[in-house]
């Protein structure tokens, strides 16, 4: 089992929702922070139709087994209508509940009771470098993070199967899509533009849809939770600097799957991509995990200057390059930076074996850099 960095810190006095896309391990953290909990899981057969007939049942139960500690129920977006219910608990009985679900959008687009705001909003990723022992950066990059995924000695149908039943017909289904097609085609477009800036006019007519159908596609990704955008830096700037997004999907290992991307190694041409994917998704996590929830950016301007992280209010800039071997072209970005804002750190994430100082840049190794990271040594 993995000892995750998500611990839901305020679960002994407040009610909360816990999202993530399925198979982050979602119901495993609960059960083992929670072992003695009241437990609904709403994916089973018996369980989702008795409280879909007659969703008062979970107020008679509850008010006859009045339970000590917070009550789970797993699945909540299959039965919105249960919310009144629990907002009714919440208010007078004081009980606590922990939601999760793999996606808000059902509840959000419904406009069911999400309780007044009595339940805090946590969410799960898949797994980051400081929760797997003996960790393997060529494993997460292939393999992707997905708890199941990252330990398959051969994850290529378990990606194949994700990608089917739950991108395609889950998501299609919750979305109400009826151009099965397009959308299908959008997943792969989507990955192609992977960690780029978002063109939604291009890739309409890769789609053969409108713009504004891209748009409403991408507005899904981030509601389901599969994908999310990286806004640009634009804190008064002195050059022109782009305003496009870039986007990235949620885990690695679904970029490489829709890219038919196999066999990453270091000093191949899909190595840089997929750990700059990586570093990102470490970046995220902390971001939440660390309760600091510092703002993400990236940095470009017209002349191609470019900066991958920019994090807090450009408090700290980070470059990531596959590179053994750091030099003064590597880090040109990075001094860019500095001359338009007072960053605190400029930081050049690398393959290099050592870290090193380079006319004001830190050169961290990967593995230096994810321990400061989760050390809060990067940015607290």
């Amino acid at each position: 089992m993995f000892l995750r960095q998500q611990i839901l810190s305020d679960s002994e006095t407040e009610s909360l929702f816990l999202w993530g896309a399925r198979q982050t391990g979602k119901s495993t953290l609960l059960k083992s922070l929670f072992p003695d909990s009241m437990y609904f899981d709403l994916l089973k057969n018996d369980e989702f139709e008795r409280l879909q007939r007659n969703p008062s049942q979970l107020r008679e139960i509850l008010t006859a087994v009045e339970p000590s500690g917070p009550v789970i129920i797993d699945e909540i977006q299959k039965l919105p209508a249960l919310l009144d219910e629990i907002h009714w608990l919440i208010t007078n009985t004081g009980a606590r509940f922990i939601l999760s679900g793999s996606s808000p959008r059902k509840l959000i687009r419904s406009q069911v009771n999400l309780l007044g705001g009595r339940a805090l909003r946590y969410e799960l990723y898949p797994l980051v470098s400081s929760e797997i022992p003996d960790f393997n950066l060529l494993r997460a990059l292939n393999n992707g993070l997905i708890p199941k995924h990252y330990l398959s000695a051969h994850p290529q149908k378990l990606l194949s199967s994700y990608t089917g039943s739950y991108l395609r017909d889950e998501i299609l289904g919750e979305a109400r899509i009826r151009n099965i097609n397009s959308f299908s085609r959008f997943l792969e477009v989507a990955a192609i533009t992977n960690g780029e800036m978002v063109n939604y006019s291009n890739i309409a007519a890769d789609c053969g849809v409108s713009s504004p159908t891209i748009k409403e596609y991408f507005q899904i990704l981030e509601d389901t939770l599969i994908g999310r955008f990286l806004p640009s830096f634009q804190k008064k700037p002195k050059r022109r600097v782009i305003l496009a997004p870039k986007f990235y999907y949620f885990d690695v290992g679904i970029a490489n799957y829709l890219l038919k991307r196999k066999n990453i190694e270091k000093g191949n041409e899909v190595f840089g991509k997929a750990f700059e994917h990586f570093i990102y998704q470490e970046i995220y996590a902390n971001s939440s995990y660390s309760g600091i929830n510092y703002p993400i950016h990236y940095w470009r301007t017209a002349s191609q200057l470019e900066i991958d992280f920019v994090l807090g209010d450009g408090e700290v800039a980070i470059e990531v390059k596959a590179t053994e071997n750091a030099n003064a072209r590597h880090i040109k970005g990075l001094l860019s930076f500095a001359e338009d804002y007072k960053a605190k750190k400029l930081i050049l994430v690398s393959n290099d074996p050592y870290p090193r100082m380079l006319d004001g840049v830190l050169i961290l190794p990967w593995k230096d850099f994810l321990n400061k990271l989760w050390n809060q040594e990067i940015i607290s």
